[in-house]
């Protein structure tokens, strides 16, 4: 995607021109002088980790003033985003549990109660702007609850069935509900609703300065609609940032910043089980270099709001090597992930319909997060936006151990891990000297001496003097 920066005077020019009813706003000049200077750069892509803020479970009493007083903590942890799962009223019809889904939308222009008030996301978004830290509305463009205000008003905004009957989203596969009985699907072909959703999400930017969207089960929505949309919030604020729930290319090269790496997330749940290898990742990265522009960005993961409370914990899907895993989502040229509770080791599947809450005792791998997300921040060598650094392949000796070069102008890091439960001695083609960055103690190489792993040990080292990495580049240039 490319971003387009827009000064006060154009931005003030073009916000007439908004594609929103703005028959009850304050006049669009009065409201462009009143925002933050805060501004999201690019370089928050390069360098930055992502946060989903679950604001329900993330303290006992579930409240946006709550998460407010951690966001010091976060920017500990390296974050540079905060993505926000929604924040809106909850259907009451058809609800799940007592407290239902946050995804059944009951009105994108109001507050869940259950949270705070307006003034409580407002305080939020401006403690966060000035930590440097940017944040991006969770919005549901599929469906609403069946309580939305639309249902009864423009219900020929909605999936109907031949009897007439507005239903809930269709599997197109089997042609049968999905099982998201608590929502009702909406109709694209519909271009009024496409126009109110314009605005309502035009509504965040320019009333509350929001940052950008997560948009949820982006790859169900028409792109079309995704492109007019997101042409029309940057008439408002340029840049904003938007993550695709999706892996799909098409979103991306129309208007979306980063996309989920679902494929990489499955191979690394698998490889925790032994039942990938290391051959089979550089499979994927070179799919991922045959697929992927230059500009686009994969989002790496261990876990997220639904693999946590449906596929599993990290100690159930990761019992022996999630460091590592962790670690990896870190080396690669892309965007992290931390979801609320992981960075204390949450050891639960945290309940979605109800009430429930995550630890706050930071231990080791709160430590190993917040070491990740200093080097995240700091080295050349790990941006993973638009100006990605170059991923160098390095071939060790045995086939279980995955080596490689991370590469930016004049910084470099190397990466060792031994992916298996056994311990493994390995020879690489590397001699030098070297800083082991997570440790801080120094590190001697040589290509003729075997270096020992233990199950599922890895190393990240800065070199003290240059290397010549002359192995395959992944995803940039490909040197034979």
């Amino acid at each position: 995607m490319k971003k387009h920066f827009l000064s006060l005077a154009v931005i003030v020019t073009t916000l007439c021109s908004c594609e929103f009813n703005t028959s009850n706003e304050t006049p669009a000049f009065a409201k462009a002088l009143s925002k933050t200077s805060f501004q999201f750069a690019e370089t928050m892509e390069e360098s930055g980790v992502i946060y989903e803020v679950n604001i329900r479970q993330y303290s006992p009493e579930g409240t946006f003033t709550s998460f407010t007083k951690d966001i010091p903590v976060l920017k500990e942890l390296g974050v540079k985003i905060l993505w926000v799962m929604p924040i809106f009223p909850i259907s009451e019809t058809n609800r799940k549990g007592s407290l239902g889904s946050y995804y059944a939308v009951s009105d994108f222009r109001e507050v869940n109660p259950e949270f705070g008030t307006l003034q409580d996301v407002e305080d939020m978004i401006k403690v966060a702007h000035e930590h440097g830290i940017a944040v991006v509305l969770d919005w549901v463009p599929n469906h609403t609850g069946w309580n939305h205000t639309w249902i009864t008003k423009h219900p020929e905004w909605y999936t109907q069935n031949d009897k007439g009957e507005i239903v809930d989203p269709i599997d197109p596969a089997t042609g049968k509900s999905w099982g998201w009985t608590d929502v009702a699907d909406l109709n694209y072909d519909n271009q009024a609703m496409r126009d109110e959703m314009i605005a309502d999400l035009s509504y965040w930017v320019l009333e509350h300065d929001v940052d950008g969207f997560r948009m949820d089960v982006a790859h169900k929505v028409p792109v079309p609609f995704f492109k007019r949309a997101i042409d029309s919030l940057e008439k408002i604020k340029s840049p904003l940032f938007m993550l695709a729930e999706a892996e799909q290319e098409n979103l991306m090269a129309n208007g979306f910043d980063m996309h989920y790496a679902w494929q990489m997330h499955h191979l690394l749940n698998e490889i925790a089980k032994e039942e990938k290898s290391v051959d089979d990742f550089w499979t994927l990265l070179a799919q991922y270099d045959q697929t992927l522009a230059q500009d686009d960005m994969n989002m790496y993961f261990v876990t997220n709001h639904d693999e946590n409370s449906w596929a599993g914990t990290l100690g159930e899907r990761l019992p022996d090597n999630k460091e590592i895993l962790t670690t990896l989502t870190y080396m690669l040229p892309g965007m992290p992930l931390i979801y609320s509770g992981q960075e204390y080791d949450l050891d639960k599947r945290l309940q979605f319909f109800e009430k429930d809450s995550i630890p706050k005792e930071k231990g080791s791998y709160f430590e190993l997060l917040k070491k990740l997300g200093e080097l995240k921040n700091n080295r050349k060598s790990l941006h993973g936006g638009k100006t990605k650094a170059s991923l160098i392949k390095i071939e060790a000796s045995n086939p279980e151990i995955l080596t490689f070069g991370r590469e930016k102008e004049d910084d470099q890091l190397l990466f060792i891990g031994n992916f298996s439960s056994s311990l493994i001695t390995t020879k690489i083609p590397l001699s030098g000297a070297f800083f082991n960055v997570l440790t801080g103690e120094d590190v001697a190489i040589s290509e003729t001496q075997a270096i020992p792993l233990k199950a599922w040990e890895f190393y990240i080292l800065s070199p003290k003097t240059h290397l010549n990495f002359d192995t395959r580049v992944i995803p940039n240039t490909v040197n034979e």
